[in-house]
């Protein structure tokens, strides 16, 4: 089993109201030297592959079909194999 844990991030030339709201948010509690906020998302995935690269394929293909928008979204992802969650959801 395989554990990646994505970034997505809005690609630079994306205006990023949310980002813009939390920094000025910022400013008003003090937090002046905060210069510029983005805003993403983080998702952790748990696969079950034999190989690193057959997972890795597999991040692909779901972030390039649902996990991103690809007009307007980047992604990064690191991989590490696991041993299969404990937490039941």
């Amino acid at each position: 089993m395989f554990k990646a844990n994505v970034e997505v991030t809005l690609r630079p030339s994306i205006l990023d109201p949310q980002g813009k709201a939390v920094q000025h948010a910022l400013h008003d509690l003090g937090f002046a030297a905060v210069g510029k906020v983005r805003i993403g998302k983080h998702i952790e995935l748990w696969i079950e592959a034999e190989t690193e690269t057959e997972a890795r394929s597999l991040v692909d293909a779901a972030c390039e079909k649902l996990l991103t928008n690809p007009v307007m979204e980047d992604y990064e992802y690191d991989i590490e194999r696991v041993e299969e969650p404990t937490a039941v959801d």
